[in-house]
């Protein structure tokens, strides 16, 4: 559990830091570096990640588009079947953010369980 908990602050510190440089993408790359360096066992590999960048890309989103009073969320909620909801749109946007996280992971798991010397 504690580990969990680091692993889910880690990935959310790193790409908070690294979306200030890089594109969209930089989630993923948050994910994968906290699964290389911080081990998780069975479905948390995917799930904390993928809550994490969830959370996180939520928060962000609601900040932005909350400074001009949803205009901008409500006309793209229209454009999608979502019926002019923007917190529908926040909420779509947290899982789409946290299915690459999570894919991320998973990858980077796997690349640090090849990398791993054999005992």
């Amino acid at each position: 559990m504690k580990k969990n908990l680091i692993n889910f602050i880690a990935t959310i510190i790193i790409a908070l830091l690294l979306s200030q440089i890089l594109p969209w993408w930089s989630v993923m790359l948050a994910s994968f570096i906290t699964a290389v360096l911080l081990s998780l066992k069975r479905s948390a590999v995917f799930f904390v990640p993928f809550l994490a960048i969830a959370v996180f890309w939520m928060v962000y989103a609601f900040w932005l588009t909350n400074a001009n009073d949803f205009t901008l969320s409500k006309k793209i909620a229209v454009l999608l079947p979502l019926q002019g909801n923007p917190y529908l749109l926040i909420l779509v946007t947290g899982i789409v953010g946290g299915l690459a996280a999570g894919i991320a992971a998973i990858f980077g798991k796997q690349c640090a369980s090849l990398l791993k010397p054999k005992a």
